[in-house]
């Protein structure tokens, strides 16, 4: 005999689209007796570029966490790339993901040199240890340092680089392995405004590249939201506000019950902007 609570769970295990690079199926993360973020449905496409917002605390690195496959879900079924996390190993999925975050960024030593840093990332390991590569490797590195504009820092040591060239070679390592996912937890975190502007800017054009991976970004702002970008999720203590087609989203409306205050935004030349009213 098959209860029906175990029956629909099995359908939904067996009932899971291939294509989807994210298929979350009423997924939530507990920890300490706290919902950090859930239930929640999301669905992430190939040729999709999503950013995710919301106030701090809302479950945005949470989210992240459990999309990169760092993470178990709670509750709910969720795969990645067509795997199940819990169903798989996870250290396998993990090299087709490419991540760059300020966690990540806070374990590289000061003195790594970035063209080891950047090469390291093809054997899912931070910065060179025994390994041996090969020309290959190295002229990948450098054609990604060359990608995100930064080739001229190969040579350099990562305690040297200001905040904006940091946030240039983590995405750099990140494209190393040519994920099929980007993930990008708040890249303009720090930055000055030209700082910001270049890697929206860069980010924008990546976006717009029909062979890029699919991408995920989490900010704080809509000012750090590339043109190009086509999806939205907003979050408010770990539950979707809206989700869907990035115009639909970014509303007043929908800004406003988010943050907890009037919000007007504003579109101009692709590019979002919001102030208090």
């Amino acid at each position: 005999m098959i209860f029906p609570a175990l029956s629909t769970m099995m359908e939904k295990v067996n009932d899971f689209n291939p294509d989807l690079l994210i298929d979350f199926d009423d997924v939530s993360f507990i920890r300490g007796g706290r919902n950090l973020v859930g239930p929640l449905t999301w669905k992430v496409e190939l040729d999709e570029r999503w950013v995710v917002l919301g106030p701090n605390g809302a479950g945005k690195t949470t989210l992240m966490r459990l999309a990169g496959a760092e993470e178990f879900p709670s509750s709910g079924i969720a795969h990645i790339m067509g795997e199940q996390l819990g169903k798989t190993d996870m250290r396998d999925l993990r090299t087709m993901i490419g991540m760059s975050s300020s966690a990540l960024a806070n374990r590289i030593p000061t003195e790594e040199q970035v063209s080891d840093l950047v090469v390291s990332a093809g054997y899912a390991i931070l910065g060179r240890w025994r390994e041996e590569y090969n020309d290959m490797d190295f002229g990948h590195a450098d054609a990604v340092l060359e990608q995100v504009g930064a080739s001229h820092l190969k040579d350099r040591m990562w305690g040297t680089l200001s905040e904006g060239e940091k946030k240039r070679v983590l995405i750099a390592r990140a494209l190393m392995t040519n994920p099929e996912l980007l993930l990008l937890d708040e890249p303009g975190a720090g930055l000055d405004l030209g700082g910001r502007e270049d890697l929206v800017g860069y980010l924008g054009e990546l976006a717009e590249d029909p062979d890029a991976p699919a991408m995920v970004m989490i900010t704080h702002h809509v000012e750090e939201i590339p043109a190009g970008f086509t999806h939205a999720m907003l979050l408010d203590s770990g539950e979707v506000v809206a989700q869907g087609l990035i115009d639909q989203v970014l509303t007043s409306d929908n800004l406003s019950k988010t943050f907890h205050q009037p919000i007007q935004i504003d579109r101009i030349d692709g590019r979002f902007f919001a102030r208090r009213v």
